[in-house]
């Protein structure tokens, strides 16, 4: 008992002199049902100016973080559902979720943070209230599951750092609780499936995948509520995947096809942001974002999410990069590229599509608009163009040289 308690005040003690990040839990309600839940520590790291220099405050969420019950809401049909936690002398952290048939996220991120908090920001030469928000998080689940994410995870915001780590959420809850079911961040797949050390274990890099032969071309559309379709697509989808094997126990590299005869299409659309969301046996759930500048009437694709699931997988595979260009097209065309291009989502995915055709905007007929072309199918039409023009001027050359050389001929031969 003794050593126990020794034990317990020697961690206290090491926690005091190095700042140990304590979880945190905030739960927004709507009367007495639960929308929201948050386990999570989080970290922040902030430049700010003082009079003579800059400095870097560092400090923590703390356990006395509350849900601000004024600002957090479970949303409406016009407002996205958001989690505002406060702390301090005007700080805030805030989460604001979206969701379509398979997927919720993070849509924003909001850090708020007091200048004239000396005791963070000593010598700070403001007293203004910083508000500082990202887009591209990184941090989504499948519906009715809870994103857990054990390993750090760091995020720029702004000017400032956030850090969370042992986090543990769900939004769009159907109980009170956090499901049992979880989706793992891919640092945490990462990390946990590794091989074990053993003298069998191997430690030579995975071979290249084996080709599984050009994907069948599908045909997706995603319809409004009135039954109109907004997006059309068709492409063959190939995936470029690795993971952790149950049967070679090692991390491999595969080539998979999507199935279309086995996959269902569902989505939404709104007005600068469309998204189609494939699932293909229940183990897959592919999700294409595109979005609409309405500046400039261009749009692209933006962000591509795979969940799967797969017999041979030694946990749940995901992926996703919500800060992509891929696709660029204008309102009221569609994007177009015959030849296979490769789509980079993340280190240890990337997606192959051959023959594709999208248009997340501006369908009108249920047809697709008027194609704009991808470089690498322009550039194959300039091939044979190139070549020709190539051989043409050839042929001109060798016909000059050889009228040249006939008249030449017939000077040498004059009659007496």
């Amino acid at each position: 008992m003794k050593l126990s308690h020794a034990v317990a005040a020697l961690l206290v003690a090491c926690c005091a002199g190095l700042g140990c990040v304590q979880a945190v839990t905030l739960e927004v309600k709507e009367g007495n049902s639960t929308c929201i839940k948050a386990e999570l520590s989080a970290s922040f790291s902030i430049t700010y100016d003082t009079f003579s220099s800059t400095r870097t405050a560092q400090f923590t969420l703390p356990d006395s973080a509350t849900v601000d019950t004024r600002s957090s809401s479970c949303g409406t049909e016009e407002s996205f559902p958001w989690l505002e936690a406060v702390f301090g002398p005007g700080h805030a952290l805030g989460l604001s979720f979206s969701s379509n048939a398979s997927l919720y996220s993070v849509a924003n991120l909001t850090l708020q943070y007091n200048l004239s908090d000396s005791t963070i920001f000593p010598e700070a030469n403001s007293s203004d209230v910083v508000t500082v928000v990202s887009a591209s998080v990184g941090i989504w689940a499948a519906i009715n599951t809870t994103y857990r994410c054990v390993s750090p995870v760091a995020l720029r915001v702004g000017g400032a750092n956030v850090t969370f780590s042992g986090m543990r959420l769900e939004a769009f809850m159907p109980g009170n609780d956090l499901s049992p079911t979880e989706s793992v961040c891919l640092a945490d797949t990462s990390s946990t499936t590794a091989p074990p050390t053993t003298a069998a274990a191997s430690t030579t890099t995975a071979p290249a995948p084996t080709p599984s032969g050009t994907p069948e071309h599908g045909m997706y559309s995603v319809k409004n509520s009135n039954g109109t379709e907004c997006l059309l697509a068709q492409f063959g989808l190939q995936f470029n995947i690795s993971y952790f094997s149950k049967s070679q126990n090692k991390t491999v590299q595969d080539l998979v096809n999507l199935t279309p005869t086995q996959t269902n299409a569902s989505g939404s659309c709104e007005a600068s942001r469309a998204t189609l969301v494939l699932t293909e046996k229940q183990d897959t759930t592919l999700n294409f974002t595109f979005t609409l500048n309405s500046t400039t009437n261009k749009y692209h694709l933006s962000g591509i999410s795979l969940l799967a699931n797969w017999p041979d997988m030694t946990a749940r595979f995901s992926a996703i990069n919500t800060s992509l260009e891929y696709l660029p097209s204008s309102l009221g065309r569609s994007y177009m590229c015959n030849a296979e291009q490769t789509l980079i989502v993340a280190p240890t995915l990337s997606l192959n599509t051959f023959r594709l055709q999208v248009q997340p905007f501006g369908v009108i007929t249920d047809q697709f608009a008027t194609a704009e072309e991808c470089q690498m199918d322009q550039d194959q039409m300039l091939i044979p163009i190139i070549v020709g023009a190539a051989l043409a001027g050839l042929v001109l050359i060798v016909l000059i040289a050889y009228l040249i050389g006939r008249k030449r001929s017939h000077a040498g031969y004059q009659t007496i």
